[in-house]
């Protein structure tokens, strides 16, 4: 069997800016069903299967290797799991998609401007405050790798369902790890970056999954794929 499933995202700029992309190389996809199916199509090469699921989930089917072809944020094979970056392969960067996740500290902490100092406070915290310093997130598996590094140990994540950015000024956590394109959010919530704070710097990437079959007709098939977006080979 050739065919390979590629999965897009199904919504917002990073859907429009990648049918955009495939369509200017020549490979329009279609979605027959509407906006709202999941399911497309790629008439210049049939043999290509097309998906529309959510950013995450493309993430964790190309780790898995149930999607083959996929395109999301570098930010989340780094967060799905661990060793989710040696699972894919990027075969194309693509300029659009672009943002830093950082760690950011209220203004107010003024001595506070490494991860240094943050591991200082984090260390006396819990004799001054009588609780741990919560960190407010919805990257919990970055966070814990990069305070782990930073020698962070004194700390609990606060788990963000919501507006990531607004936990501080509502008591719900001390500091915040988010992702950021400008800036501009977090100096409206009264945050700013540690200077050595950005702890990836992310943008919409395509990629190729390590774990799924590339055998004979398939291999061909992505092989083609991939010359006609003017990717590197797999």
């Amino acid at each position: 069997m050739s065919a390979i499933m590629l999965a897009l995202p199904s919504k917002g700029r990073l859907q429009e800016e990648a049918m955009a992309l495939f369509a200017g190389s020549g490979l329009a996809i279609e979605r027959p069903g509407g906006a709202r199916s999941y399911l497309g199509e790629m008439a210049a090469m049939p043999e290509v299967v097309v998906r529309f699921l959510s950013a995450s989930e493309i993430a964790r089917e190309l780790i898995r290797g149930t999607i083959d072809v996929g395109i999301t944020g570098e930010d989340l094979i780094h967060e799905s799991a661990e060793t989710g970056p040696a699972q894919v392969r990027i075969v194309k960067r693509l300029g659009f998609g672009r943002a830093d996740v950082v760690v950011a500290v209220p203004d107010a902490w003024i001595d506070v401007t490494t991860m240094d100092d943050l591991s200082d406070v984090a260390a006396d915290f819990r004799a001054r405050h009588g609780r741990w310093l919560r960190v407010a997130t919805k990257y919990l598996n970055l966070t814990r790798r990069h305070f782990a590094q930073a020698g962070i140990a004194e700390y609990r994540i606060v788990e963000s369902l919501g507006a990531t950015e607004a936990a501080p000024a509502s008591g719900a956590a001390d500091l915040i790890v988010d992702i950021t394109t400008t800036g501009s959010t977090l100096q409206a919530n009264g945050l700013r970056v540690i200077t050595d704070g950005v702890m990836l710097e992310s943008e919409a990437v395509l990629m190729v999954s390590r774990n799924a079959g590339w055998e004979g007709a398939r291999r061909s098939t992505l092989d083609a794929l991939l010359q006609k977006i003017g990717a590197e080979p797999f």
